[in-house]
């Protein structure tokens, strides 16, 4: 992806939290001209009442089915991976991911973290002579500690404005068949991003969620989009579903490549702890 393109998911990101900042701006000067309007004649209504200030935390472990496709290599050694949801689900390949924000008015501080080991039996190797294919294994450990502030705070739509960094640590093994030589090789590096979420009720117990980030640095592109729904089933519980998007295309120099898309299900809860 050239860098019009990265510009493009920035200002993305960047323009849609502006834009769902204007309800917000509108709704209070309407609520301060009929607080001065009414001065002394009713009590403030629910818009006018004091901001919560406390500290709040929601934890969220859950797992993401994911399959993955793309290229990978280093050292020469090019492969082109692709294991499909119906592989991640009979290799038993997944992913363990948690999230933790923090609240206190209306700043929030998200922090997501991942653990993904994905793998390819039959991966094709894109420049090597005389290899039938490469057994390909993918290590990803991501951490994304982030700070916001929520633009729109009402009863039937939330919206937060985030940016913060996404650290990588990708191991890669390939085995080359028929030879059977393997090799393998790691790296970390550190992208700053800027994102949104969106959250609206859909009643007192069930809610959807909308978030995205994008942002660059070690790598030339990197981002995620990412849907749920989640359900209340006890006053502090609420079950999750959903689905996960991640792109990310890190090409430092020509020994080491990695070019992919990984995407699937999640499942999960979050407890709120106030």
């Amino acid at each position: 992806m050239n860098l019009h393109s990265k510009t493009c998911l920035l200002i993305f990101a960047g323009s849609l939290a502006l834009v769902l900042s204007a309800p917000a701006v509108a709704q209070q000067t309407v609520d301060l001209s009929s607080d001065n309007q009414t001065a002394g004649a009713s009590a403030p209504q629910s818009s006018a009442t004091p901001h919560d200030d406390h500290w709040h935390f929601d934890v969220t472990p859950y797992l993401w089915f994911a399959g993955a496709h793309g290229t990978a290599g280093f050292r020469g050694i090019d492969t082109s991976y692709h294991a499909s949801f119906g592989d991640i689900i009979s290799k038993f390949n997944i992913g363990l991911m948690a999230a933790v924000e923090a609240r206190k008015g209306r700043f929030v501080f998200p922090v997501d973290f991942l653990w993904m080991k994905l793998s390819d039996d039959k991966a094709l190797p894109v420049n090597q002579v005389g290899v039938t294919s490469v057994k390909a294994k993918l290590t990803q450990t991501l951490l994304t500690p982030n700070a916001g502030y929520r633009l729109v705070d009402k009863e039937k739509i939330k919206a937060d404005a985030t940016l913060g960094i996404r650290y990588w640590h990708l191991g890669e093994d390939f085995t080359l068949q028929p030879s059977d030589l393997s090799n393998s090789q790691s790296a970390n590096w550190v992208d700053v991003i800027a994102g949104a979420k969106i959250q609206m009720p859909l009643s007192s117990k069930a809610m959807i969620t909308v978030l995205g980030d994008a942002g660059a640095g070690g790598a030339n592109v990197d981002y995620q989009v990412a849907g749920l729904v989640g359900y209340k089933i006890k006053p502090t519980v609420m079950l999750q579903l959903g689905w996960r998007y991640l792109d990310v295309n890190y090409r430092p120099s020509s020994t080491f490549i990695y070019d992919g898309v990984t995407s699937g299900i999640l499942l999960g809860v979050t407890f709120n702890l106030k």
